[in-house]
């Protein structure tokens, strides 16, 4: 008999965290290897806020905080929300937790009871589905195809409403693809949230300050504030402010659920890290000039990725809005044998092919929904992104 409860059997481990630690093991087995699976910007944290976190010890605010976040924190994204985002929120209508996936889980813990559907738009990032099962709901994909720019749209969402749904989760920019929802296509996704009111919206944000050409970032409940009161406004300093490590998200919603929330994170982790809260608050609050910046060079590496990667054989990269992704087809692969005689079926064959062939990690697309694609994250040195391109290339051209 199994120690193990049954609700782990209908999940699956991260598959990007296999992917980033796999590729660590073969490095350290000296094979050569370059990992272009993990979601992290290779910038370091800014040095201002790495000195307010040594401040912070050195004057002993390393004691338990509030649950969900300290007062000064509350403050900060208070100021955050209303200075970047137009939306208005009272602090205990702010929740922090550590990361932005404990936010989400937090919320879908504190409102999902069996039965209840919970919208995802495919392809999706891996944990929302494993997350909405945990917690006794049950996903409903909606596919946003690349002739659409993955993007989802108002007549595909409408058609996946039912009276069982209890939440929407939109997340722009797109992990993996990179879509960002413009003004007028959150617009229309609006409109018709607000022909269903039973329905509810997360909006994870995360990446709301990595977009490039001019695009301009909304979220939801700044566009249509009629929705704000069944909205939750995910965000958090890991990308942004190249503070992964440090676990920090928040989020702005209705007070009572908030307060829910606070209750099943009071059971679970209790509060974030002290320290990591201090630092959080001199990022919100300080400069963010680094930022143009670093979506620079993002954007430049976005650009050679993706011309790079659409001058190899079977393959075709769309050129995303925002985030540090691009998610390309590999259907002109599917079929064709390997030099060891293997035939690529679909694109985990084909992640496996490039890591076993050329020392390229990268996360096969059944992982987010949507195959035949493959994620590449483009967050690391211009000099490696070439370099594994230029291997990615090679393998096409291998294949027969």
């Amino acid at each position: 008999m199994s120690v193990l409860a049954e609700r782990l059997s209908a999940i699956k481990p991260s598959p990007t965290i296999a992917v980033t630690n796999l590729a660590r093991e073969l490095k350290a087995a000296g094979r050569d290897v370059i990992g272009l699976g993990a979601g992290e910007p290779d910038f370091d944290t800014p040095e201002h806020v790495k000195a307010a976190a040594i401040e912070a010890i050195k004057a002993g605010d390393t004691k338990y905080t509030a649950v969900d976040g300290t007062p000064a924190l509350k403050a900060a994204v208070v100021d955050k929300f209303k200075r970047e985002n137009g939306l208005d929120y009272r602090p205990e209508e702010i929740t922090v937790a550590c990361g932005g996936k404990q936010v989400i889980y937090n919320a879908l813990m504190a409102t999902l009871n069996p039965g209840d559907e919970v919208i995802i738009p495919a392809p999706y990032w891996v944990s929302y589905p494993d997350m909405t099962l945990l917690a006794g709901g049950t996903p409903v994909f909606v596919t946003c195809p690349e002739n659409t720019g993955f993007k989802l749209r108002a007549e595909d969402l409408e058609a996946a409403i039912s009276d069982r749904t209890k939440w929407l989760i939109l997340n722009s920019p797109s992990n993996p693809s990179g879509a960002a929802l413009a003004r007028d296509e959150l617009r229309a996704i609006a409109d018709v949230l607000m022909r269903h009111p039973h329905v509810w919206v997360i909006t994870d944000d995360i990446y709301e300050h990595l977009v490039y050409d001019g695009f301009e970032f909304n979220t939801i409940a700044a566009v249509e504030p009629g929705l704000k009161d069944r909205c939750l406004t995910m965000n958090g300093v890991a990308k942004a402010y190249a503070m992964t490590g440090w676990r920090i998200g928040f989020a702005g919603g209705p007070a009572a659920l908030i307060k829910g929330m606070a209750k099943v994170q009071s059971q679970s982790t209790s509060n974030p890290c002290s320290i990591s809260q201090a630092a959080s608050v001199a990022a919100l609050n300080g400069p963010i000039d680094f930022m143009a910046e670093r979506a620079a060079t993002f954007k430049a590496r976005r650009d050679m990725v993706a011309e790079m990667l659409n001058r190899a054989p079977g393959l075709r990269c769309h050129t995303p809005e925002g985030a540090f992704y691009v998610y390309p087809s590999c259907a002109g692969a599917i079929g064709k044998k390997t030099p060891d005689g293997l035939t690529i079926s679909n694109s985990e064959d084909f992640s496996r092919y490039l890591l076993e062939g050329e020392g390229v990690a990268c996360v096969h697309g059944t992982a987010f929904g949507m195959d035949p694609h493959f994620r590449i994250s483009y967050a690391t040195s211009t000099e490696l992104l070439e370099d594994a391109c230029t291997r990615i290339i090679r393998a096409c051209e291998n294949l027969s």
